[in-house]
């Protein structure tokens, strides 16, 4: 029977010796096939951070405020950040085949926002990633959720499709209106998901203890921006993600429902690659914005 509790006090997560990566510059990547690590190189930088758009959204929610007119919105923002994040309907419609971005593939859904968002399924096959030429496969992953293990099927499909053709999986941690937002809950979460294969998690950041989830995740934890916050919260947010260990960002609602996106999106790159801190980043959205505020 394992022990649940007992250890609990007695955890080191060594943070003063951050895990090393021989031979890549990718976390926990060092021994994966060539194709996974060109494909992580697309996304990551020389620096092992990233800069993500998230507009998959609309998969379950529809048009989103933001969402609209995805050409008119979101394609301008695409210069400015390492990786788009959306559904193969959108890549294959509305963004230009010419955009040099790596392209992370939402691949799984289901359920709208009308019915148990936790009973996902796998929403296409792992041959379709190939054929868009996506750096990564995203899928969602409901740890505690109604349909955890279903959703954790999903995962470890796609982990196997896309070991075989050097596809890498993101996967995604998903939080239910139920479920708490602590650093044990992501914790747990995060150390699953790279336990069962992706190459890559996503999760939100929470002011206690990130530091340690980012540290037991033996892979690249990109950090979720979640709900619209004012300026100066979601760069300082970004930037207490990266300083405590997260590659990067998958920033959505906090670029482009902004009054000036594309200011928002760049002050977003100073925090994440040039180690900009907050109030500089906030300054320089305000410069390149006009002086908005929102």
């Amino acid at each position: 029977m394992a022990d649940l509790d007992g250890t609990i006090n007695a955890k080191d997560f060594g943070l003063d010796k951050p895990q090393t990566t021989p031979g890549f510059h990718i976390k926990g990547a060092g021994q994966l096939d060539f194709g996974m690590q060109h494909r992580l190189a697309r996304i990551f930088g020389a620096d092992g951070r990233t800069v993500m758009l998230a507009f998959d959204h609309g998969y379950f929610q529809g048009p989103t405020s933001g969402l609209e007119r995805v050409d008119l919105n979101i394609v301008p923002l695409a210069p400015y950040v390492d990786a788009l994040m959306a559904t193969r309907g959108i890549f294959r419609s509305v963004v230009p085949a010419a955009v040099d971005n790596a392209l992370v593939l939402r691949a799984s859904g289901g359920p709208s926002i009308l019915k148990e968002l936790s009973n996902e399924h796998l929403a296409m096959d792992i041959e379709d990633a190939v054929r868009i030429d996506a750096a990564a496969a995203a899928v969602q992953v409901f740890v505690g959720g109604e349909y955890e293990t279903q959703s954790i099927g999903s995962l470890t499909t796609l982990v196997d499709a896309g070991m075989r053709l050097g596809v890498p999986v993101m996967g995604v941690t998903a939080v239910g209106k139920d479920m708490v937002r602590t650093s044990r809950y992501f914790g747990l979460a995060t150390r699953i998901i790279a336990e069962l294969g992706a190459q890559l998690v996503k999760t939100y950041f929470v002011e206690e203890g990130f530091e340690e989830v980012t540290a037991a995740c033996p892979v690249p934890i990109i950090m979720a921006g979640g709900k619209k916050l004012p300026v100066l919260d979601a760069l300082t947010m970004a930037y207490k993600a990266v300083d405590q260990g997260a590659a990067g960002v998958d920033m959505g609602r906090n670029i482009f429902q902004r009054r000036a996106p594309i200011a928002m999106v760049q002050a977003v790159r100073a925090v994440v690659h040039d180690g900009a801190k907050p109030e500089a980043a906030a300054d320089l959205y305000r410069e390149l914005s006009g002086g908005q505020e929102d």
